[in-house]
Protein backbone atom coordinates (compact mmCIF):
# COMPACT_ATOMS: atom_id res chain seq x y z
CA UNK A 1 0.00 0.00 0.00
CA UNK A 2 1.37 3.29 -0.75
CA UNK A 3 2.34 6.22 1.36
CA UNK A 4 -0.52 8.34 -0.11
CA UNK A 5 -3.14 5.62 0.61
CA UNK A 6 -2.66 5.42 4.04
CA UNK A 7 -3.03 9.01 4.63
CA UNK A 8 -6.10 8.92 2.90
CA UNK A 9 -7.61 6.70 4.51
CA UNK A 10 -6.30 7.60 7.98
CA UNK A 11 -8.92 9.64 10.20
CA UNK A 12 -6.95 12.27 12.32
CA UNK A 13 -8.79 14.24 14.94
CA UNK A 14 -9.46 18.10 14.17
CA UNK A 15 -9.12 20.30 17.25
CA UNK A 16 -12.54 22.31 17.40
CA UNK A 17 -11.36 25.81 17.63
CA UNK A 18 -14.25 27.98 19.78
CA UNK A 19 -14.69 31.25 18.10
CA UNK A 20 -14.48 34.40 20.05
CA UNK A 21 -17.28 36.05 21.07
CA UNK A 22 -17.71 40.13 20.13
CA UNK A 23 -17.43 42.80 22.48
CA UNK A 24 -21.32 43.73 23.57
CA UNK A 25 -22.00 47.44 24.34
CA UNK A 26 -22.65 46.05 27.99
CA UNK A 27 -18.64 44.97 28.51
CA UNK A 28 -17.89 48.79 27.78
CA UNK A 29 -20.57 50.06 29.80
CA UNK A 30 -19.00 48.16 32.84
CA UNK A 31 -15.80 48.19 32.04
CA UNK A 32 -15.76 52.25 31.79
CA UNK A 33 -17.39 52.49 35.15
CA UNK A 34 -14.03 51.16 36.59
CA UNK A 35 -11.30 53.59 38.10
CA UNK A 36 -7.68 52.56 36.24
CA UNK A 37 -5.20 52.68 38.87
CA UNK A 38 -1.69 54.01 37.61
CA UNK A 39 1.50 54.37 39.50
CA UNK A 40 3.00 57.31 39.15
CA UNK A 41 6.00 57.57 37.52
CA UNK A 42 8.95 58.78 39.36
CA UNK A 43 10.68 61.82 37.67
CA UNK A 44 14.08 60.93 36.26
CA UNK A 45 17.46 62.65 37.21
CA UNK A 46 17.89 65.65 35.24
CA UNK A 47 21.43 66.18 33.63
CA UNK A 48 22.54 69.34 32.38
CA UNK A 49 23.13 69.88 28.60
CA UNK A 50 26.56 70.77 27.93
CA UNK A 51 26.13 72.81 24.73
CA UNK A 52 22.41 73.86 25.27
CA UNK A 53 21.81 76.91 24.39
CA UNK A 54 20.70 80.12 27.13
CA UNK A 55 18.32 82.40 26.51
CA UNK A 56 20.24 86.48 26.25
CA UNK A 57 17.11 88.13 26.69
CA UNK A 58 17.58 89.09 30.33
CA UNK A 59 21.29 89.93 30.15
CA UNK A 60 21.93 93.47 30.32
CA UNK A 61 24.96 94.58 27.99
CA UNK A 62 28.40 96.01 30.07
CA UNK A 63 27.83 99.36 28.39
CA UNK A 64 24.32 99.85 29.99
CA UNK A 65 25.18 98.75 33.39
CA UNK A 66 26.16 101.71 35.76
CA UNK A 67 28.67 101.67 38.41
CA UNK A 68 27.04 100.57 41.62
CA UNK A 69 30.20 101.00 43.96
CA UNK A 70 29.80 104.42 45.65
CA UNK A 71 33.63 104.45 45.93
CA UNK A 72 34.32 103.95 42.43
CA UNK A 73 31.20 106.32 41.71
CA UNK A 74 33.24 109.52 43.39
CA UNK A 75 36.57 108.55 41.69
CA UNK A 76 35.15 108.21 38.45
CA UNK A 77 33.56 112.08 39.04
CA UNK A 78 36.74 113.60 40.20
CA UNK A 79 38.45 111.69 37.23
CA UNK A 80 36.22 113.35 34.46
CA UNK A 81 36.11 116.72 36.23
CA UNK A 82 39.82 116.63 36.14
CA UNK A 83 39.97 115.51 32.57
CA UNK A 84 37.38 118.30 31.37
CA UNK A 85 39.20 120.84 33.08
CA UNK A 86 42.22 120.11 31.00
CA UNK A 87 39.95 119.59 27.80
CA UNK A 88 38.48 123.04 27.97
CA UNK A 89 41.27 124.61 29.02
CA UNK A 90 42.88 123.33 25.47
CA UNK A 91 39.70 124.36 23.75
CA UNK A 92 40.34 128.29 24.63
CA UNK A 93 43.87 128.07 23.70
CA UNK A 94 42.96 126.32 20.21
CA UNK A 95 39.99 128.63 20.03
CA UNK A 96 42.27 131.97 20.73
CA UNK A 97 45.26 130.75 18.57
CA UNK A 98 42.19 130.67 15.78
CA UNK A 99 41.44 134.30 16.11
CA UNK A 100 45.00 134.98 15.38
CA UNK A 101 45.45 132.69 12.27
CA UNK A 102 42.13 134.58 11.06
CA UNK A 103 43.62 138.05 11.78
CA UNK A 104 41.07 138.61 14.61
CA UNK A 105 42.51 140.78 17.63
CA UNK A 106 40.80 140.53 21.04
CA UNK A 107 41.80 140.62 24.20
CA UNK A 108 41.55 137.25 25.07
CA UNK A 109 44.87 136.92 22.98
CA UNK A 110 46.69 137.95 26.18
CA UNK A 111 44.91 135.15 28.78
CA UNK A 112 47.83 132.72 28.95
CA UNK A 113 49.57 135.93 30.63
CA UNK A 114 50.91 135.54 33.83
CA UNK A 115 52.72 138.53 35.76
CA UNK A 116 55.52 137.25 38.58
CA UNK A 117 55.55 140.14 41.28
CA UNK A 118 58.13 140.32 44.05
CA UNK A 119 55.24 140.35 46.28
CA UNK A 120 53.72 137.59 45.45
CA UNK A 121 55.37 133.89 45.46
CA UNK A 122 52.12 133.16 42.98
CA UNK A 123 51.76 134.34 39.08
CA UNK A 124 49.07 136.54 38.42
CA UNK A 125 46.53 137.14 35.59
CA UNK A 126 47.23 140.14 33.69
CA UNK A 127 43.68 140.75 33.77
CA UNK A 128 44.10 141.47 37.65
CA UNK A 129 46.11 144.03 36.84
CA UNK A 130 44.99 146.01 34.15
CA UNK A 131 42.60 146.55 31.55
CA UNK A 132 43.13 145.39 27.67
CA UNK A 133 41.48 146.81 24.45
CA UNK A 134 42.09 147.24 21.31
CA UNK A 135 42.58 150.03 18.80
CA UNK A 136 42.79 150.80 15.24
CA UNK A 137 41.39 146.86 14.90
CA UNK A 138 45.07 145.53 15.12
CA UNK A 139 46.86 146.69 18.19
CA UNK A 140 46.02 145.47 22.02
CA UNK A 141 46.41 148.44 24.47
CA UNK A 142 47.21 147.98 28.19
CA UNK A 143 46.23 150.02 30.89
CA UNK A 144 48.05 149.39 33.96
CA UNK A 145 46.23 150.26 37.35
CA UNK A 146 49.77 150.21 39.02
CA UNK A 147 52.64 152.27 37.34
CA UNK A 148 54.71 149.80 39.27
CA UNK A 149 54.24 146.88 37.74
CA UNK A 150 54.74 148.01 33.75
CA UNK A 151 58.08 146.52 34.54
CA UNK A 152 56.72 143.35 35.55
CA UNK A 153 53.67 143.11 32.88
CA UNK A 154 56.35 143.59 29.95
CA UNK A 155 58.81 140.39 31.18
CA UNK A 156 55.67 138.47 31.05
CA UNK A 157 54.60 139.18 27.30
CA UNK A 158 58.24 138.37 26.17
CA UNK A 159 57.85 135.07 28.31
CA UNK A 160 54.58 134.68 27.40
CA UNK A 161 56.01 132.89 24.36
CA UNK A 162 52.77 133.91 22.26
CA UNK A 163 54.00 134.22 18.42
CA UNK A 164 54.17 138.27 17.46
CA UNK A 165 53.35 139.95 20.83
CA UNK A 166 56.07 142.67 21.19
CA UNK A 167 55.46 145.03 23.82
CA UNK A 168 55.87 148.75 23.33
CA UNK A 169 55.73 150.82 26.44
CA UNK A 170 53.53 154.27 25.61
CA UNK A 171 53.60 155.87 29.48
CA UNK A 172 54.13 154.84 32.84
CA UNK A 173 50.92 152.52 32.86
CA UNK A 174 49.90 151.96 28.80
CA UNK A 175 51.67 149.17 27.00
CA UNK A 176 50.66 148.66 23.24
CA UNK A 177 51.50 145.51 21.82
CA UNK A 178 50.68 145.58 17.87
CA UNK A 179 49.93 142.23 16.33
CA UNK A 180 51.01 141.79 12.80
CA UNK A 181 48.64 139.74 10.45
CA UNK A 182 49.02 136.63 10.42
CA UNK A 183 51.41 134.92 7.07
CA UNK A 184 51.43 131.30 6.25
CA UNK A 185 54.45 130.49 7.88
CA UNK A 186 52.87 132.47 11.37
CA UNK A 187 49.52 130.24 11.05
CA UNK A 188 51.87 126.68 11.11
CA UNK A 189 53.72 127.77 14.33
CA UNK A 190 50.51 128.43 15.93
CA UNK A 191 49.22 124.95 14.66
CA UNK A 192 52.80 123.49 16.01
CA UNK A 193 52.27 125.27 19.43
CA UNK A 194 49.36 123.73 19.88
CA UNK A 195 49.95 120.04 18.49
CA UNK A 196 52.45 120.07 21.39
CA UNK A 197 49.81 121.41 24.01
CA UNK A 198 47.66 118.78 22.82
CA UNK A 199 50.02 115.77 23.70
CA UNK A 200 50.65 117.49 27.00
CA UNK A 201 46.89 117.20 27.70
CA UNK A 202 46.75 113.71 26.04
CA UNK A 203 49.29 112.92 28.51
CA UNK A 204 47.40 114.72 31.58
CA UNK A 205 44.56 112.73 30.66
CA UNK A 206 45.88 109.17 30.74
CA UNK A 207 47.99 110.14 33.71
CA UNK A 208 44.63 110.51 35.70
CA UNK A 209 43.29 107.54 34.00
CA UNK A 210 46.00 105.59 35.20
CA UNK A 211 46.03 107.13 38.81
CA UNK A 212 42.49 106.43 39.01
CA UNK A 213 42.56 102.41 38.46
CA UNK A 214 45.54 102.21 40.95
CA UNK A 215 43.46 103.91 43.43
CA UNK A 216 40.58 101.69 42.95
CA UNK A 217 42.19 98.86 42.38
CA UNK A 218 39.26 97.12 40.13
CA UNK A 219 39.33 94.00 38.52
CA UNK A 220 39.91 92.44 35.20
CA UNK A 221 36.45 93.08 32.84
CA UNK A 222 34.65 94.68 35.78
CA UNK A 223 32.11 97.37 34.50
CA UNK A 224 33.98 99.67 36.83
CA UNK A 225 37.34 99.32 34.73
CA UNK A 226 35.61 99.52 31.59
CA UNK A 227 33.88 102.88 32.14
CA UNK A 228 36.97 104.04 33.22
CA UNK A 229 38.13 103.37 29.52
CA UNK A 230 35.41 104.86 27.59
CA UNK A 231 35.93 107.74 29.62
CA UNK A 232 39.41 108.06 28.87
CA UNK A 233 38.94 107.08 25.03
CA UNK A 234 36.04 110.03 25.36
CA UNK A 235 38.36 112.92 26.39
CA UNK A 236 41.19 112.02 24.05
CA UNK A 237 38.74 112.19 21.37
CA UNK A 238 37.96 115.59 22.14
CA UNK A 239 41.15 116.69 22.25
CA UNK A 240 42.01 115.58 18.96
CA UNK A 241 38.87 116.71 17.43
CA UNK A 242 39.63 120.01 18.74
CA UNK A 243 43.27 119.99 17.26
CA UNK A 244 41.45 118.84 14.02
CA UNK A 245 39.41 122.06 13.66
CA UNK A 246 42.74 124.28 14.42
CA UNK A 247 44.23 122.58 11.60
CA UNK A 248 41.58 123.14 9.46
CA UNK A 249 41.63 126.75 10.25
CA UNK A 250 44.85 127.47 9.89
CA UNK A 251 45.57 125.86 6.67
CA UNK A 252 48.24 123.51 8.29
CA UNK A 253 49.53 120.36 7.15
Amino acid sequence: MSLLRVLKNARIPIARVTPLRPITTSFLSRSSNATLQLQPQQPGRGYATKNKAKSTASFVPGSQQPITDEAARLEYTKAEDAMKTSVEWFRKECAASESRALGRVTPALLSPVRVKLPDNPQSVKLEELATVGVREGSTLLITLFDEHTVKHVEAALYESGIPGVVPHRHDNRTIKVPIPKPTVEARTTLFVAAKRKAEEIRVQIRKQHSASLKRGGYAKRSIELEEFQKLNDRYIADVDKILAGLQKATGAK
